[in-house]
Parts: structure tokens; sequence; C-alpha cells
């Protein structure tokens, strides 16, 4: 993509965020004066600023520069064709106020004129934030939802494992997995030993078939296990109070397994609405959840990316080299959209069960003593390549 350069705007902005204002510096091009003012975090505030900064300068696209990459302020200044927006790490302007202020004072109308700096000096070194289409916007914020929903889940079982351990233990090794029907509706018809050993084994038997349970040895192991348990307590004074949590915490599980469940119903249809969806799909490993995903990684801006190297770089699978004299290190990369890094990492991982050459990598890498987290690394590194190479391919004969 070509360097954007300071003369292509009519002036350069700073805008240092904050939750209830916005602090601005603003200079135009080629002049030494800035200008410093403060905006509402209102929309209307917002929008009407943008508009005053139309009015000034009506012949010229004006650049803006922040430390975010979304939420509200870039969504509502993304809106107005006549600003182009730059997103500069704030660790970057934190090293650029040390540099130079080496009181450690900071405030934020001096982080403004920072970015109108950085804008004004370094511009060749910055990417404008780039916005894709609308279908991979809502892909992108559906599957990273539903990302927060699956980890929000994992804390909660293990919040009602923990608690079952407490007076009802058994019921953990009856039900290995955790979020589904069958251990919800169990857990709540029968929320203690004692009521589970009441019920009759016809009634078991009828429960576990309603819910597709029908292998025999399972529901021989349940149904023994439950005849043949012996209660870890029954002091009333732990049973009662966990008993309690455990019949507000799983209506919770529940919901949040729907709401997943529903997630996954409207990624589904939105990703195979995509026709880049057959290149992902393909991809061994990939599946339901991880080919949105990847489809959201690349996006339809293609020619964002130069290289598979730069998809490496920018998603945090290449390692850093830092050299000092004679010492060279490597070290993980720190600064990166973490969603997307894990996105490749849990990619590689699954590749190895569907495979062969990723299994074969993995076991030579393996046999040679690397650790397990450090293969999976290198193999997301390699499987950049290869996606970017498929997609590169796709665009030029569809």
């Amino acid at each position: 993509m070509k360097a954007s350069i300071v003369n292509d705007f009519a002036a350069l902005i700073g805008i240092d965020w904050a939750d209830k204002k916005h602090d601005v510096c603003e200079t135009k091009v080629g002049s030494l004066k800035y200008d410093y003012s403060v905006i509402s975090s209102n929309p209307k505030a917002i929008n009407q600023w943008a508009l005053e900064v139309k009015n000034r300068y009506p012949n010229k696209p004006v650049a803006v520069a922040c430390e975010l990459t979304k939420g509200p302020l870039v969504y509502a200044l993304r809106q107005h064709k006549h600003l182009v927006l730059f997103s500069i790490n704030p660790s970057t302007v934190a090293q650029y106020r040390k540099a130079f202020t080496h009181s450690g004072a900071k405030d934020d109308p001096t982080d403004a004129l920072i970015l109108t700096e950085i804008l004004e000096r370094h511009m060749d070194k910055l990417t404008p934030i780039q916005v894709d289409s609308v279908e991979i916007r809502i892909l992108e914020q559906l599957v990273q939802h539903r990302r927060k929903l699956v980890q929000d889940r994992v804390g909660l079982s293990n919040r009602v494992t923990a608690i079952l351990k407490n007076y009802f233990p058994q019921v953990i090794d009856w039900f290995k997995e955790k979020d589904t029907r069958v251990f919800y509706d169990f857990i709540q018809r029968w929320p203690t030993l004692a009521s589970a050993k009441k019920a009759r084994k016809q009634t078991l038997i009828n429960f576990f078939n309603q819910h597709k349970t029908q292998y025999p040895t399972v529901q021989d192991a349940r149904i023994n296990g439950i005849n043949e348990a012996v209660e870890l307590t029954n002091d009333e004074a732990v049973v009662i109070p966990n008993q309690m949590m455990i019949e507000i915490l799983i209506p919770q599980m529940r919901i949040l397994t729907e709401s997943i469940e529903l997630l996954d119903r409207e990624i589904k249809k939105r990703h195979h609405a995509l026709s880049d969806h057959k290149i992902f799909d393909r991809f061994p490993g990939a599946g339901p959840q991880l080919a949105p995903r990847l489809l959201v990684a690349f996006g339809t801006i293609r020619e964002r990316y130069q290289d598979a190297s730069e998809v490496q770089q920018y998603v945090g699978v290449a390692p850093v080299v830092e050299r000092s004299g004679q010492k060279s290190w490597t070290h993980w990369r720190y600064s990166c959209p973490k969603f997307l890094r894990q996105t490749f990492v849990e990619w590689a991982g699954q590749s190895v069960r569907f495979s062969f050459w990723a299994k074969a990598y993995y076991d030579q890498q393996k046999s040679i003593g690397k650790p397990h987290n450090t293969i999976i690394r290198s193999l997301a590194f390699k499987w950049i390549r290869i996606a970017f190479r498929c997609c590169d391919e796709w665009a030029m004969n569809g």
C-alpha cells in the first residue's frame, strides 16, 4: 500500500481521548501554529466538530491521529469521509513523551500535541485505519462476542465445579461436560445427592432417554454411581448455602450456552453468505468456529498486506529479534491484536489432529525436544504463509 505523506492533507489533528471529553491539537500543514480545543464525548458534539473541520478545510482531507483502533470515538469519526484516521499505539506516545519530558509530567493537551507531532514527522511509517465491508465487520464483532461468552461460561463452569466439590462431588464425575443441557437439567432437578438417591431407577432412565443419552454403559454407570454414592457431608451449614449458589449459577450457565448457540447460528449464516468462506472452510482443523475467525483475520481488503510476513507480524505470530552488541535474543511479540493471534494459534493446534503434514511437523519438532507451545506457534507461523498464498490464488482465479 502506498505510504501516506503530509502534503496529501490540509491539516493534522491529534486527539487524546477520554471517557467524558477529548483534547484536540490541530495544525495546518506547513504552519508552525498549534491550536488546542476540547470536545465532549457526546455524539452530537463529535459530529458537530467533524463538520466544522470540513468547513475549515473543504478542499483536502484531514489526518486525525488517536490511540484507538475501535471504540465510540473511532466509530463516530470514520463516518466522515474527509477525515483519515491513523491509530498510534499508546506505548509509542508514552515513550515519545518520556524522551522529551524527563520529569515525567503528563497532561491531555500535551498528549494530543505528541500525536500531532508523530503524524507530522513520521506519517510515512503509519498506516491509516482501513474499514472493511459491513459484512466482515458484523462477522468480526460476532466472533469476538462469542469468544467472550465462551470465556464467561468457562469461568462460570469452574466456579460451579468448585462449589459442587464442597457437597456433591460425585456429579462432576458423572457428567464430564458441564456445558450441556443434560447436566443443567439434572442439577436443577436433583441438586443434592440425597435428592438424586430418592429418584426411582425408571425415572432416571426416562430422564437420560429424554436427553438422548441412550448409551447403556453410560446410563448404567450413572445410575449405579447414584445408588452406590456416599454423601460427602450432611452438615446443613455446608449443603444449604452451596446448593443455593448452584441453583443460582446453573440458570446463568444455561443462558450463556443458549446465547452461544444463537451466535453460532448467526455466524454460520453470515459466514456462508461471503464467497471467501470456501477458502477457509477447507483448511484442516478450522471447523465452524475457527473458519469465520480466519476469514475475519484476512478480511476483504487483501492489498493491506503486501506479503505473508506482514500478516505474521501484525497478528503477533512472528517472533521479535533484539540485538545489542554481541548479544541477540528472541521473544514473544507483545504489542498485537491478541484475539487475532489467539485465532491462528488455536487453528494451528487443531490442525495437528486433521492434517497429516501438521502432525508430521509436530512430531518431528517434539522429537528434538521442542515444547508444545513453541511448536504450535511455529506451526501457526507456517500456516499463515499457506493461507496467504491460498487467498492470493483465490483472488486471481476466483
